[in-house]
Protein backbone atom coordinates (compact mmCIF):
# COMPACT_ATOMS: atom_id res chain seq x y z
CA UNK A 1 0.00 0.00 0.00
CA UNK A 2 2.98 2.29 0.42
CA UNK A 3 4.16 4.28 -2.57
CA UNK A 4 0.61 4.66 -3.87
CA UNK A 5 0.23 0.99 -4.84
CA UNK A 6 -3.37 -0.30 -4.55
CA UNK A 7 -3.99 -2.87 -1.83
CA UNK A 8 -4.67 -6.44 -2.86
CA UNK A 9 -7.74 -8.30 -1.67
CA UNK A 10 -5.58 -10.30 0.76
CA UNK A 11 -3.98 -7.20 2.23
CA UNK A 12 -7.32 -5.44 2.61
CA UNK A 13 -8.89 -8.54 4.16
CA UNK A 14 -5.98 -8.87 6.57
CA UNK A 15 -6.28 -5.23 7.60
CA UNK A 16 -10.05 -5.56 8.16
CA UNK A 17 -9.44 -8.66 10.27
CA UNK A 18 -6.85 -6.79 12.32
CA UNK A 19 -9.24 -3.85 12.68
CA UNK A 20 -11.99 -6.14 13.97
CA UNK A 21 -9.70 -7.93 16.42
CA UNK A 22 -8.19 -4.77 17.86
CA UNK A 23 -11.68 -3.26 18.21
CA UNK A 24 -12.86 -6.33 20.16
CA UNK A 25 -9.70 -6.17 22.29
CA UNK A 26 -10.38 -2.52 23.14
CA UNK A 27 -13.99 -3.35 24.03
CA UNK A 28 -12.79 -6.11 26.36
CA UNK A 29 -10.34 -3.70 28.04
CA UNK A 30 -12.91 -0.95 28.70
CA UNK A 31 -15.79 -3.34 29.45
CA UNK A 32 -15.45 -3.06 33.29
CA UNK A 33 -16.00 0.69 32.97
CA UNK A 34 -18.51 0.66 30.13
CA UNK A 35 -21.40 1.81 32.34
CA UNK A 36 -19.73 4.97 33.74
CA UNK A 37 -18.46 5.80 30.26
CA UNK A 38 -21.97 5.38 28.88
CA UNK A 39 -23.45 7.74 31.46
CA UNK A 40 -20.64 10.21 30.82
CA UNK A 41 -21.51 10.18 27.12
CA UNK A 42 -25.23 10.63 27.86
CA UNK A 43 -24.50 13.52 30.22
CA UNK A 44 -22.24 15.15 27.61
CA UNK A 45 -25.03 14.91 25.02
CA UNK A 46 -27.73 16.26 27.34
CA UNK A 47 -25.66 19.09 28.82
CA UNK A 48 -24.01 20.22 25.58
CA UNK A 49 -26.26 23.35 25.54
CA UNK A 50 -24.97 24.23 29.03
CA UNK A 51 -21.39 23.89 27.79
CA UNK A 52 -22.21 26.11 24.81
CA UNK A 53 -23.74 28.67 27.17
CA UNK A 54 -20.54 28.88 29.19
CA UNK A 55 -18.45 28.92 26.02
CA UNK A 56 -20.33 31.95 24.65
CA UNK A 57 -19.43 33.85 27.82
CA UNK A 58 -15.83 32.60 27.78
CA UNK A 59 -14.89 32.51 24.09
CA UNK A 60 -12.03 30.18 23.14
CA UNK A 61 -11.90 28.88 26.73
CA UNK A 62 -13.14 25.36 26.05
CA UNK A 63 -11.45 23.85 29.11
CA UNK A 64 -12.94 26.42 31.49
CA UNK A 65 -16.40 26.00 29.94
CA UNK A 66 -16.20 22.21 30.30
CA UNK A 67 -15.05 22.48 33.93
CA UNK A 68 -17.85 24.93 34.77
CA UNK A 69 -20.43 22.62 33.14
CA UNK A 70 -19.06 19.65 35.06
CA UNK A 71 -19.33 21.51 38.37
CA UNK A 72 -22.97 22.38 37.65
CA UNK A 73 -23.73 18.76 36.72
CA UNK A 74 -22.01 17.51 39.88
CA UNK A 75 -23.87 19.75 42.33
CA UNK A 76 -27.21 19.99 40.54
CA UNK A 77 -27.65 16.39 39.40
CA UNK A 78 -25.11 13.87 40.69
CA UNK A 79 -24.90 14.73 44.40
CA UNK A 80 -28.71 15.07 44.87
CA UNK A 81 -29.16 11.75 43.06
CA UNK A 82 -26.63 10.06 45.36
CA UNK A 83 -28.34 11.50 48.44
CA UNK A 84 -31.80 10.35 47.30
CA UNK A 85 -30.42 6.94 46.37
CA UNK A 86 -28.83 6.42 49.77
CA UNK A 87 -32.05 7.46 51.53
CA UNK A 88 -34.10 5.08 49.37
CA UNK A 89 -31.73 2.20 50.07
CA UNK A 90 -31.93 2.93 53.82
CA UNK A 91 -35.73 2.92 53.75
CA UNK A 92 -35.84 -0.28 51.72
CA UNK A 93 -33.39 -2.02 54.04
CA UNK A 94 -35.43 -0.95 57.08
CA UNK A 95 -38.67 -2.25 55.60
CA UNK A 96 -36.97 -5.48 54.56
CA UNK A 97 -35.79 -6.08 58.13
CA UNK A 98 -39.26 -5.20 59.49
CA UNK A 99 -40.96 -7.72 57.20
CA UNK A 100 -38.37 -10.40 57.89
CA UNK A 101 -38.71 -10.01 61.66
CA UNK A 102 -42.51 -9.87 61.53
CA UNK A 103 -42.81 -6.29 62.79
CA UNK A 104 -45.20 -5.43 59.93
CA UNK A 105 -48.51 -7.28 60.24
CA UNK A 106 -49.83 -7.58 56.70
CA UNK A 107 -52.86 -9.59 57.74
CA UNK A 108 -54.09 -6.74 59.96
CA UNK A 109 -54.01 -4.26 57.08
CA UNK A 110 -55.62 -6.79 54.77
CA UNK A 111 -58.37 -7.51 57.29
CA UNK A 112 -59.19 -3.82 57.67
CA UNK A 113 -59.40 -3.30 53.91
CA UNK A 114 -61.37 -6.53 53.41
CA UNK A 115 -63.91 -5.60 56.09
CA UNK A 116 -64.53 -2.22 54.45
CA UNK A 117 -65.41 -3.76 51.07
CA UNK A 118 -69.03 -4.39 50.00
CA UNK A 119 -70.42 -7.86 50.72
CA UNK A 120 -70.59 -8.94 47.05
CA UNK A 121 -66.91 -8.06 46.52
CA UNK A 122 -66.00 -9.95 49.70
CA UNK A 123 -67.86 -12.99 48.39
CA UNK A 124 -66.06 -12.77 45.02
CA UNK A 125 -62.68 -12.54 46.74
CA UNK A 126 -63.56 -15.47 48.99
CA UNK A 127 -64.49 -17.62 45.99
CA UNK A 128 -61.20 -16.65 44.28
CA UNK A 129 -59.21 -17.70 47.31
CA UNK A 130 -58.23 -14.21 48.43
CA UNK A 131 -60.31 -14.24 51.58
CA UNK A 132 -57.80 -16.39 53.44
CA UNK A 133 -55.80 -13.91 55.51
CA UNK A 134 -52.97 -16.34 56.09
CA UNK A 135 -52.50 -17.21 52.43
CA UNK A 136 -52.66 -13.57 51.30
CA UNK A 137 -50.27 -12.56 54.05
CA UNK A 138 -47.79 -15.19 52.94
CA UNK A 139 -48.03 -14.12 49.30
CA UNK A 140 -47.77 -10.40 50.09
CA UNK A 141 -44.93 -10.85 52.54
CA UNK A 142 -42.98 -13.01 50.09
CA UNK A 143 -43.47 -10.48 47.28
CA UNK A 144 -42.53 -7.45 49.38
CA UNK A 145 -39.54 -9.17 50.96
CA UNK A 146 -38.28 -10.27 47.54
CA UNK A 147 -38.67 -6.76 46.11
CA UNK A 148 -37.08 -5.01 49.07
CA UNK A 149 -34.43 -7.70 49.34
CA UNK A 150 -33.17 -6.84 45.85
CA UNK A 151 -32.60 -3.23 46.90
CA UNK A 152 -31.04 -4.26 50.20
CA UNK A 153 -28.74 -6.71 48.42
CA UNK A 154 -27.64 -4.01 46.01
CA UNK A 155 -26.93 -1.73 48.95
CA UNK A 156 -24.74 -4.36 50.60
CA UNK A 157 -22.93 -4.97 47.31
CA UNK A 158 -22.37 -1.26 46.86
CA UNK A 159 -21.09 -0.86 50.38
CA UNK A 160 -18.73 -3.78 49.90
CA UNK A 161 -17.18 -2.27 46.78
CA UNK A 162 -16.73 1.35 47.78
CA UNK A 163 -13.41 1.54 45.96
CA UNK A 164 -14.98 0.29 42.74
CA UNK A 165 -17.83 2.80 43.04
CA UNK A 166 -15.44 5.70 43.67
CA UNK A 167 -13.26 4.60 40.76
CA UNK A 168 -16.24 4.37 38.39
CA UNK A 169 -17.52 7.72 39.60
CA UNK A 170 -14.14 9.34 38.99
CA UNK A 171 -13.89 7.80 35.51
CA UNK A 172 -17.37 9.09 34.64
CA UNK A 173 -16.42 12.63 35.67
CA UNK A 174 -13.07 12.46 33.87
CA UNK A 175 -14.50 11.07 30.64
CA UNK A 176 -17.47 13.45 30.87
CA UNK A 177 -15.13 16.45 30.95
CA UNK A 178 -13.42 15.47 27.70
CA UNK A 179 -16.69 14.53 26.00
CA UNK A 180 -18.16 17.90 26.90
CA UNK A 181 -15.13 19.72 25.53
CA UNK A 182 -14.33 17.56 22.51
CA UNK A 183 -17.64 15.79 21.91
CA UNK A 184 -18.39 17.42 18.56
CA UNK A 185 -14.96 16.62 17.15
CA UNK A 186 -15.11 13.03 18.43
CA UNK A 187 -18.59 12.57 16.98
CA UNK A 188 -17.54 13.86 13.56
CA UNK A 189 -14.50 11.58 13.55
CA UNK A 190 -16.61 8.52 14.44
CA UNK A 191 -19.19 9.30 11.75
CA UNK A 192 -16.44 9.85 9.15
CA UNK A 193 -14.81 6.52 10.05
CA UNK A 194 -17.96 4.40 9.85
CA UNK A 195 -17.75 1.89 6.97
CA UNK A 196 -20.90 3.12 5.24
CA UNK A 197 -22.07 5.92 3.00
CA UNK A 198 -21.65 9.31 4.60
CA UNK A 199 -25.30 10.24 4.07
CA UNK A 200 -26.43 7.08 5.88
CA UNK A 201 -23.92 7.63 8.70
CA UNK A 202 -25.18 11.20 9.14
CA UNK A 203 -28.80 10.04 9.29
CA UNK A 204 -28.00 7.36 11.88
CA UNK A 205 -25.99 9.85 13.96
CA UNK A 206 -28.88 12.30 13.89
CA UNK A 207 -31.26 9.51 14.86
CA UNK A 208 -28.95 8.53 17.70
CA UNK A 209 -28.99 12.05 19.19
CA UNK A 210 -32.77 12.39 18.78
CA UNK A 211 -33.49 9.11 20.55
CA UNK A 212 -31.04 9.77 23.40
CA UNK A 213 -32.49 13.20 24.11
CA UNK A 214 -36.08 12.05 23.69
CA UNK A 215 -35.58 9.04 25.95
CA UNK A 216 -33.90 10.98 28.74
CA UNK A 217 -36.30 13.91 28.55
CA UNK A 218 -39.43 11.90 27.92
CA UNK A 219 -38.79 9.00 30.30
CA UNK A 220 -36.28 10.03 32.94
CA UNK A 221 -37.41 13.63 33.47
CA UNK A 222 -41.13 12.82 33.38
CA UNK A 223 -40.53 9.85 35.71
CA UNK A 224 -38.65 12.05 38.17
CA UNK A 225 -41.44 14.64 38.11
CA UNK A 226 -44.14 12.02 38.69
CA UNK A 227 -42.10 10.34 41.42
CA UNK A 228 -41.51 13.67 43.16
CA UNK A 229 -45.21 14.55 42.99
CA UNK A 230 -46.11 11.13 44.37
CA UNK A 231 -43.58 11.37 47.21
CA UNK A 232 -44.86 14.86 48.10
CA UNK A 233 -48.45 13.60 48.09
CA UNK A 234 -47.62 10.64 50.35
CA UNK A 235 -45.72 12.95 52.70
CA UNK A 236 -48.73 15.28 52.97
CA UNK A 237 -51.11 12.45 53.90
CA UNK A 238 -48.62 10.86 56.31
CA UNK A 239 -47.70 7.64 54.48
CA UNK A 240 -44.23 6.39 55.53
CA UNK A 241 -41.26 5.61 53.25
CA UNK A 242 -42.18 8.38 50.84
CA UNK A 243 -38.80 8.37 49.06
CA UNK A 244 -38.99 4.65 48.36
CA UNK A 245 -42.55 4.93 47.06
CA UNK A 246 -41.57 7.94 44.96
CA UNK A 247 -38.72 6.04 43.31
CA UNK A 248 -41.01 3.05 42.63
CA UNK A 249 -43.52 5.45 41.09
CA UNK A 250 -40.82 7.01 38.90
CA UNK A 251 -39.83 3.55 37.64
CA UNK A 252 -43.48 2.61 37.11
CA UNK A 253 -43.92 5.70 34.92
CA UNK A 254 -42.09 3.76 32.19
CA UNK A 255 -45.17 1.56 31.85
CA UNK A 256 -47.79 3.02 29.49
CA UNK A 257 -51.44 3.33 30.56
CA UNK A 258 -50.98 2.18 34.18
CA UNK A 259 -47.72 3.84 35.16
CA UNK A 260 -47.64 5.49 38.61
CA UNK A 261 -51.24 4.40 39.25
CA UNK A 262 -49.79 1.02 40.23
CA UNK A 263 -48.53 2.77 43.38
CA UNK A 264 -51.00 5.51 44.23
CA UNK A 265 -54.24 3.56 43.55
CA UNK A 266 -53.55 0.85 46.21
CA UNK A 267 -52.47 3.60 48.62
CA UNK A 268 -55.73 5.49 48.06
CA UNK A 269 -57.79 2.30 48.47
CA UNK A 270 -56.07 1.52 51.76
CA UNK A 271 -56.59 5.05 53.11
CA UNK A 272 -60.27 5.14 52.15
CA UNK A 273 -60.92 1.62 53.47
CA UNK A 274 -59.30 2.37 56.83
CA UNK A 275 -61.28 5.56 57.44
CA UNK A 276 -58.65 8.11 56.38
CA UNK A 277 -61.14 9.78 54.06
CA UNK A 278 -59.53 13.14 53.39
CA UNK A 279 -56.11 11.54 52.97
CA UNK A 280 -57.49 9.07 50.42
CA UNK A 281 -59.29 11.85 48.55
CA UNK A 282 -56.06 13.88 48.41
CA UNK A 283 -54.19 10.91 46.95
CA UNK A 284 -56.90 10.33 44.32
CA UNK A 285 -57.03 14.01 43.31
CA UNK A 286 -53.25 14.25 43.16
CA UNK A 287 -52.98 10.98 41.22
CA UNK A 288 -55.50 12.05 38.58
CA UNK A 289 -54.97 15.82 38.35
CA UNK A 290 -51.20 16.11 39.01
CA UNK A 291 -49.37 12.81 38.65
CA UNK A 292 -51.48 11.46 35.80
CA UNK A 293 -51.52 14.73 33.85
CA UNK A 294 -47.77 15.32 34.21
CA UNK A 295 -47.04 12.75 31.50
CA UNK A 296 -49.60 14.18 29.07
CA UNK A 297 -48.39 17.74 29.58
CA UNK A 298 -44.63 17.37 29.97
CA UNK A 299 -43.77 14.61 27.50
CA UNK A 300 -44.82 16.49 24.32
CA UNK A 301 -43.04 19.63 25.57
CA UNK A 302 -39.81 17.87 26.54
CA UNK A 303 -39.58 15.41 23.67
CA UNK A 304 -40.72 17.83 21.00
CA UNK A 305 -40.04 15.39 18.10
CA UNK A 306 -41.48 11.97 17.52
CA UNK A 307 -38.92 9.19 17.95
CA UNK A 308 -40.86 6.98 15.57
CA UNK A 309 -40.89 4.08 18.05
CA UNK A 310 -44.30 2.57 18.95
CA UNK A 311 -45.25 2.67 22.63
CA UNK A 312 -45.32 -1.11 22.96
CA UNK A 313 -41.77 -1.36 21.56
CA UNK A 314 -40.59 1.35 23.96
CA UNK A 315 -42.06 -0.66 26.85
CA UNK A 316 -40.54 -3.98 25.74
CA UNK A 317 -37.10 -2.57 24.91
CA UNK A 318 -36.96 -0.51 28.09
CA UNK A 319 -37.79 -3.48 30.31
CA UNK A 320 -35.45 -5.70 28.29
CA UNK A 321 -32.68 -3.13 28.57
CA UNK A 322 -33.15 -2.89 32.34
CA UNK A 323 -33.05 -6.69 32.65
CA UNK A 324 -29.87 -6.84 30.58
CA UNK A 325 -27.93 -3.77 31.74
CA UNK A 326 -29.66 -2.43 34.84
CA UNK A 327 -30.40 1.29 35.04
CA UNK A 328 -28.49 2.00 31.82
CA UNK A 329 -31.05 -0.08 29.93
CA UNK A 330 -33.62 2.72 30.33
CA UNK A 331 -31.74 4.56 27.57
CA UNK A 332 -29.90 1.74 25.79
CA UNK A 333 -33.01 -0.37 25.13
CA UNK A 334 -35.01 2.26 23.20
CA UNK A 335 -31.79 3.49 21.57
CA UNK A 336 -31.04 0.07 20.07
CA UNK A 337 -34.66 -0.23 18.95
CA UNK A 338 -34.60 3.22 17.32
CA UNK A 339 -31.37 2.54 15.44
CA UNK A 340 -32.77 -0.85 14.36
CA UNK A 341 -35.88 0.78 12.91
CA UNK A 342 -33.85 3.57 11.29
CA UNK A 343 -31.39 1.14 9.68
CA UNK A 344 -34.15 -1.06 8.25
CA UNK A 345 -35.99 2.03 7.05
CA UNK A 346 -32.89 3.18 5.15
CA UNK A 347 -32.45 -0.31 3.75
CA UNK A 348 -36.06 -0.33 2.54
CA UNK A 349 -35.54 3.09 0.91
CA UNK A 350 -32.44 1.82 -0.93
CA UNK A 351 -34.25 -1.27 -2.21
CA UNK A 352 -37.16 0.88 -3.38
CA UNK A 353 -34.76 3.25 -5.16
CA UNK A 354 -32.96 0.33 -6.81
CA UNK A 355 -36.26 -1.17 -7.98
Amino acid sequence: MSGGQPASATERGGFLLFLGLVSLALLAVVLPFLTPMLWAALAAIMFQPLYRWFLVRRPEKETQAALASLVVILFAVVLPALWIGSAVVEEAAGLYVAFREGNVDVSMYFARIFAALPANIQASLDSAGFGDFGEVQARASAFVQASLGIIATQAIALGGSVFGFVLSFGIALYVGFFLLRDGHAIGRAIVAALPMQRAIADRLAERFLIIVRATIKGSVVVGLVQGALGALTFWVVGIPSVLLLGVIMAIASLLPALGPAIVWVPAAIYLLATGAIWQGVVVVISGVALIGMADNVLRPILVGRDTGIPDWLILVTTLGGIALMGLSGIVVGPLVCGLFLAAWGIFAEQRAAAA
